[in-house]
């Protein structure tokens, strides 16, 4: 009885080894993939497309998620089939980089050139012209009034 308890599991043991090493890295989604990859008909993400290439990629990968592919593996290989413009976020390397440094220097740079130009618009000393300096007693109301409020 004993003997046969240790076949047994040494049996079990046996083939549960290529079993779990078969798919030893951590497995990936094709709800994760789905955010990630591009539809090549009407170029939306495949979680919101539902068209027939949509559908066929979204097979391919199910395919390659059942065979323990990692999703670099296949985005990668969807990247030889279709073009670096299947995947919805562009590599951040090389010169694809751009595309993510750009908008943030612009940002940056916007908001410079606009804290400059509020700069010196705040520290213009000259008057308009044509418009009358403010005269003594409405400074004075002024003052009063900014007082008051302190």
């Amino acid at each position: 009885m004993i003997l046969r308890l240790g076949a047994l599991v040494t049996l079990a043991l046996a083939f549960a080894g290529p079993a779990a090493a078969a798919c030893a890295q951590p497995r990936t989604s094709l709800s994760y993939l789905e955010g990630e990859v591009m539809c090549p008909t009407c170029h939306t993400t495949l979680d919101q497309s539902d068209s027939a290439a949509a559908r066929r990629i979204e097979a391919f990968i199910q395919t390659r998620i059942d065979q323990c592919a990692t999703a670099a593996q296949i985005k990668s290989e969807l990247v030889a089939n279709f073009g670096a413009g299947i995947l919805a976020a562009p590599p951040r390397k090389g010169f694809d980089l751009l595309a993510w440094w750009l908008p943030i220097g612009g940002v940056l740079a916007g908001a410079l050139l606009l804290g400059v130009g509020v700069w010196r618009w705040s520290r213009a000393r000259t008057p308009v012209e044509g418009q009358p300096p403010v005269d003594d007693d409405t400074e004075r109301r002024l003052d009063e009034l900014l007082a008051r409020l302190d």
